[in-house]
């Protein structure tokens, strides 16, 4: 049974007794938000996890952050040390992106490893084990996705992403719109290739069916994936993004109708003045369906900065509505992220969708930021640094700021606002 088909059921388990708690909400809260589709609770039914996540409507917004091999950087030790900084810098989910080595072996281990929820992309799998004993994508069958698909349900992977959306009429359309980055996702790109060489649908759309079934044995999530989101700001919004979200709108339906929990997949590189607009297609398009979404990057030029970016559209989207933001860190468009920069990545995602949790009246975001102002106004240095989203980093710069056990720090010195206030009122 699945979390959805619990909630439907007016039955309560420990994965949401959990949620609520950590969220602050009552356990029929949580179990109403399940049961109509607009919260997702993702947990593998035969592998469950330490610390369960809610996604979705009235909840606060979660960060999902990326690691895995690449096929030029193969270094398992490395993608552990990064799960590892997920877990320390306040990740909720990890999704496991490797295309490089023994995958089945890497996914293995980071799911041993892992007290967070896991996500993956089967097709990446799949795809480089059928290039690798075949020799090139076209030799991919449905049949090797979906068997790909099943034995990472079996290891305990606790959701998804599937391109279903990636259709050959939304192809059609994407050559008839012009495009300047036509397709950058690697799993959307992947199916495109093979879809265009043998001239067949997506199967994942067209036997979507067996995909459900599937999903509902393990309780899988779907995250239903944009395959054809903007790579560049001028791509935002366009006919191709738009007519891909109608199609997940209407698989996230089937979806619900077969007890299975799903969300949706958003842009992506978007203007701030789309943000909110892309925000509003989808939750009305896809009925208030969790929003995951990449970012949105608000410039192409921010290179090296585009955790920024990220942390500039994602607060904005998070405001907006959008409930699931996806890490980006320094190295995006540059090159594999290395541990420093997965965990810089990961604190920008965690400040944006602080700031929209704020912005959107979450009173524990609330008390936080007044338990903050308590701490600066009594010149707690301790309470402020354990308050804050990077206490590591924030501790390491107090401690350039001799003497440690000075009141003030070295910006301001003795001339320190609070204190010289402080000093005042006492004396009058």
């Amino acid at each position: 049974m699945t979390q959805l088909e619990a909630a439907r059921q007016g039955l309560q388990t420990p994965e949401m007794a959990e949620v609520a708690r950590r969220e602050g909400l009552r356990v029929e809260q949580i179990q109403e938000g399940l049961a109509q589709g607009v919260l997702v609770l993702p947990a593998n039914a035969l592998k469950k996890k330490a610390r369960p996540v809610g996604i979705g409507r009235g909840l606060t917004i979660k960060v999902n952050a990326n690691i895995g091999t690449s096929s030029d950087h193969i270094d398992l030790e490395e993608e552990l040390t990064k799960l590892q900084i997920c877990v320390e810098a306040g990740a909720d989910t990890v999704m496991d992106l490797s295309t490089g080595g023994d995958l089945p072996e890497i996914l293995r281990t980071i799911l041993s490893r892992s007290p967070l929820p896991v996500g993956t992309v089967p097709i990446y799998q799949a795809a480089v084990e059928t290039i690798r004993e075949q020799g090139g994508l076209v030799h991919l069958t449905a049949d090797k996705l979906f068997e790909v698909i099943e034995q990472q349900a079996r290891e305990g992977v606790d959701f998804i992403t599937v391109h279903c959306g990636v259709t050959l009429s939304s192809l059609e359309r994407l050559k008839r719109q012009g495009r300047i980055t036509d397709i950058v996702s690697r799993g959307g790109a992947f199916l495109a290739t093979w879809m265009v060489y043998h001239g067949q649908e997506n199967p994942l759309f067209e036997q979507y069916d067996r995909l459900l079934e599937l999903a509902r044995r393990y309780d899988l999530t779907l995250s239903l994936g944009d395959g054809l989101r903007p790579g560049c700001l001028a791509d935002a919004t366009d006919r191709a993004q738009v007519q891909e979200l109608i199609h997940l709108g209407e698989l996230r339906t089937a979806a619900l109708e077969a007890g299975v929990q799903v969300m949706i997949e958003g842009p992506g590189h978007v203007p701030l003045n789309q943000i909110v607009t892309n925000i509003q297609l989808q939750k009305r398009l896809c009925e208030e369906a969790p929003f995951y979404v990449l970012g949105p990057l608000v410039t192409d030029i921010a290179a090296g900065y585009d955790h920024i970016a990220c942390a500039i559209g994602g607060a904005l989207a998070g405001m907006a509505g959008a409930d699931f933001l996806c890490y980006v860190t320094p190295a995006e468009h540059l090159k594999l992220p290395t541990p420093e920069d997965v965990r810089e990545g990961i604190i920008a995602a965690r400040i944006a969708a602080h700031a929209a949790d704020l912005a959107r009246g979450n009173a524990q975001a609330w008390e936080r930021d007044r338990a903050m102002a308590l701490a600066r106004k009594e010149l707690n240095w301790e309470k402020q640094i354990s308050l804050c989203l990077d206490p590591e980093k924030a501790r390491k710069v107090r401690s350039e700021s001799p003497p440690q056990e000075s009141e003030v720090c070295t910006m301001c010195g003795e001339f320190c606002a609070i204190k010289l206030v402080r000093d005042f009122l006492k004396k009058a």
